[in-house]
């Protein structure tokens, strides 16, 4: 049994990372819902058509990420490697179309094979926000603001960068494919081979690529913002002067992308320099074509995505404020009362441990092992005098206290 380790890109989230991620989730919940995001759960897995249909046969996800599978009934099943498309599926399934706009939060589990990193597992942990049925600038406007309150209350805004760039339009998004097409052609025999199947299907995922050559060559490419048309400028613009008006700090990348069709305007990354190559905490854009993708009509869509593993990385240790009292039962003739004290308190409202075997030694050292504010020590004497003894972990003052006074003396421990 001892040779048995979680498969490659898993690990266990024990006790002390289980904290720091639910800062992170239960932060983010919180924020959230100061703008009256309600949370929603899609299923880990879909149907494969919702994830191939809306990432595309050329993206990286789909063609080496995924992990796909035929189940018993001869479906294809895929576990979900980002929740954006569940969350959009869920809106279309269950006819949410009446309720727009709607803004959704979520948070849980992704799956992706790719090597594991730093911050990024083959199952990591992403919480998000999205926001259907607005088209203006406003819209974008609002979930950068949500992410960046996320940041602030996590403590790591002022270490992390908001990078932002525009899409433009369909007009300006097709210009802008035509001029790198152009480009990139010049240099066709020089890219790598992924970069040259990118010409042909996709060639904006050139943009991303990570080959060292590739890079060289995309420095000199055509920016985006050479394309924009004036209505795709005016709509940037406004992004802009809002965020200016709340002092939401930025900067302009020229080089962020979003390779899928879908994407258009507001493109934008939260990175920081703390976690090594890894540097995106959470990223997002404007996706007004998805739905119709999916199969429904035409709707606006703004969203972001975000890592939990990278973002608890980055946080202070949280303080659970749950350091439990420690019952102490000196001697068997005290274990039915010790028991059922133990019961009393929890249901009071009490964290407490209740140590089921040893000697006061042993007892007391578990105690401090466990980080008790407090030990009710209960033996003969102090049954026979209807009461305990507490001793204050902090101070090593101990108390006598009775029964009938315990609760309101420990309400200090609260």
């Amino acid at each position: 049994m001892s040779s048995l380790q979680p498969v490659r890109g898993t690990h266990d989230l024990l006790p002390d990372a289980q904290r720091r991620q639910c800062q992170v989730t239960d932060t983010a919940k919180h924020v959230s819902g100061l703008y009256a995001y309600d949370e929603i759960t899609t299923p880990v897995f879909e149907f494969t058509e919702v994830f191939s249909r809306t990432l595309g046969d050329t993206s990286d996800v789909v063609t080496k990420e995924m992990y796909t599978f035929e189940d018993k009934g001869g479906d294809r099943i895929t576990l979900r490697p980002e929740n954006t498309a569940s969350v959009m599926r869920a809106y279309l399934s269950n006819g949410l179309q009446q309720n727009l706009p709607c803004r959704f939060f979520y948070r849980g589990p992704m799956f992706r094979y790719e090597r594991p990193q730093k911050g990024r597992q083959r199952q990591f942990h992403q919480f998000g926000a999205e926001l259907i049925g607005i088209a203006e600038p406003l819209g974008d406007v609002e979930i950068i603001t949500v992410g960046s309150h996320i940041l602030e209350a996590l403590g790591v805004r002022d270490r992390t960068k908001l990078e932002i760039n525009s899409l433009g339009d369909t007009e300006s998004r097709n210009a802008y494919r035509t001029m790198l097409v152009e480009y990139f052609s010049n240099y066709e025999s020089d890219l790598s081979a992924d970069s040259r199947e990118r010409l042909v299907k996709n060639p904006l995922r050139i943009l991303d690529s990570k080959d060292d050559n590739d890079r060289k060559i995309v420095a000199d490419a055509p920016n985006m913002s050479d394309s924009l048309n004036a209505e795709s400028r005016t709509f940037f613009d406004t992004v802009l002067e809002r965020l200016d008006q709340i002092g939401i700090g930025y900067e302009l990348n020229t080089r962020l992308v979003r390779g899928l069709d879908y994407y258009c305007h507001t493109a934008f990354e939260f990175t920081t320099t703390e976690l090594g190559s890894q540097g995106a905490v959470m990223a997002g854009g404007r996706y007004d074509g998805l739905i119709e993708q999916m199969g429904g009509p035409v709707t606006p869509g703004v969203g972001w995505a975000a890592g939990v593993e990278r973002l608890a990385m980055m946080i202070d240790e949280p303080d659970t404020g749950l350091r439990p009292i420690s019952i102490v039962p000196v001697g068997d003739a005290v274990f039915d009362v010790s028991f059922k004290l133990t019961h009393q308190l929890r249901h009071a409202g009490f964290s407490v441990d209740f140590g089921v075997s040893g000697n006061m030694k042993k007892r007391m050292k578990r105690a401090n092992r466990v980080g008790a504010v407090a030990a009710l020590m209960l033996g003969d004497d102090e049954l026979a005098r209807d009461g305990v003894t507490v001793r204050d972990m902090e101070t090593g003052e101990q108390t006598e206290v009775s029964f009938s006074a315990l609760e309101d003396h420990l309400a200090r421990y609260r």
